[in-house]
Order: structure tokens, then C-alpha cells, then sequence
């Protein structure tokens, strides 16, 4: 049973293909396609309110130096959060449950804020690894811990988006169990834990639109540092 509730974390295939790629590209199908009027509807108008709003939250950290990455950062924060809130519906796989994905997506992206740092100001970017006025007795182990924290964040951004994800899916899956186990005995309790699925449902939204959101607004500040 227990390994039954990690089934649905598993990468789904069919004739031994995996169709993670599809689940991925499936939330561009949701979008409306563009046309030659910049407004046709009111689907595209909330769309490019809501891109707009996007937009300007993720670049308000940033200097205009970094207001090249809107683009990328705007593309990113739609794509997890389609992806997360597409990933609550029944009988869907949510590919953000992923680490590897979320490592694929974490690494290289924080080494581009990292080279352009190194590329842009070498030495204020390897300031970072040693603040002003550290003793002279810490300054070996001052470096070595501020340059493993700094290779650690990529995978701080992985491991934070899955394991949010993953125990949110987890919580779902054990108490709709229990309600539909409960439903034959003991019907009271059984709509008690059904109140508190909605709710916790309720909650995995908030929780899928906010991991999103922190995932690209982590990125935005480690390229804030950088530029």
C-alpha cells in the first residue's frame, strides 16, 4: 500500500516511451494562439494582464541591466505554474514532482546568473565569497562555507519545488483514501476527511501558484547579485 501511493510519482511511458516531454508541452496548448490584432478576445486580454502583471513583479528586484531576463523569467514562472496547477487535476502526472526535472530546469539557469556575474564584475561577484572586515583566522573557512552555499542553491531550488510538491501530492492521496475507506463504516468521519480534502485542496493551489512564483523570484535575486 505504502508503495502504491509513490506510483503516481512515477514517469509514465507508453511502449516504453515516456511521455514526460508531452505532459510538458501540453500547457502551451492551453494558450491562445496569437494573431495579427494584439486584442481579439477576452481570454487574450486576461492573458496579457496576467503576463503583464507577471512581468512586473519578477523585474521590480532587478536593475534594468536585468530587464533583459524578462522574458525567460516570464516564461518560466507560466510554464511551473500551468504545470503545478495542471497537476492537481485526476489522473494527471505533474512532471514538477520531478527532481531531475527541476534540476534541469535550477542549474542552468543559476549558472547563467553566475557567469554573467563573472563576466559583467569578477570582482564584485567574488566579493560575495568574503564580506568586508572578516578576521584574518576565519577567512579559509569564511570562503569555503560562503562558496558551498553558493553551489548549493541550485539544488536548494530543486529539491524545494519538489518536496513541496510531492508532499502536498502525498496529503491528497492519503485522505481521499481514507474518506473512500471510511465511507462504508463510518460516513460522518468520512465527510469530515472530505471537508478537510477540499480544504487541503483548496490549499495545494495556493501552495502550486507560490512554488512557481518563489522559483523564479529566487532566480531574479541570485541575478540581481550578479549584475
Amino acid at each position: 500500500m505504502n508503495l502504491s501511493f509513490f506510483d503516481q510519482f512515477s514517469s509514465p511511458s507508453l511502449l516504453g516511451v515516456p511521455l514526460i516531454l508531452i505532459s510538458m508541452l501540453f500547457p502551451a496548448l492551453l494558450l491562445p494562439s496569437p494573431d495579427n490584432r494584439w486584442v481579439t478576445n477576452r481570454l487574450s486580454t486576461l492573458q496579457l494582464w496576467f503576463i503583464n502583471l507577471v512581468t512586473k513583479q519578477l523585474l521590480m528586484p532587478l536593475d534594468k541591466k536585468g530587464h533583459k531576463w524578462a522574458l525567460i523569467l516570464t516564461s518560466l514562472m507560466i510554464f511551473l505554474l500551468l504545470i503545478n496547477l495542471l497537476g492537481l487535476l485526476p489522473y494527471t502526472f505533474t512532471p514538477t514532482t520531478q527532481l531531475s526535472m527541476n534540476l534541469a530546469l535550477a542549474f542552468p539557469l543559476w549558472l547563467a546568473t553566475l557567469l554573467t556575474g563573472l563576466r559583467n564584475q569578477p570582482s564584485a561577484s567574488l566579493g560575495h565569497l568574503l564580506p568586508e572586515g572578516t578576521p584574518t583566522p576565519l577567512i579559509p573557512a569564511l570562503i569555503l562555507i560562503e562558496t558551498t552555499s553558493l553551489l548549493i542553491r541550485p539544488l536548494a531550488l530543486g529539491v524545494r519545488l519538489t518536496a513541496n510538491l510531492t508532499a502536498g501530492h502525498l496529503l491528497i492521496q492519503l485522505i481521499s483514501t481514507a474518506t473512500t475507506a471510511l465511507f462504508s463504516t463510518m460516513p460522518v468521519v468520512s465527510l469530515l476527511t472530505l471537508l478537510v480534502l477540499f480544504l487541503l485542496t483548496i490549499l495545494e493551489v495556493a501552495v502550486a501558484m507560490i512554488q512557481a512564483y518563489v522559483f523564479v523570484l529566487l532566480l531574479s535575486l541570485y541575478l540581481q547579485e550578479n549584475i
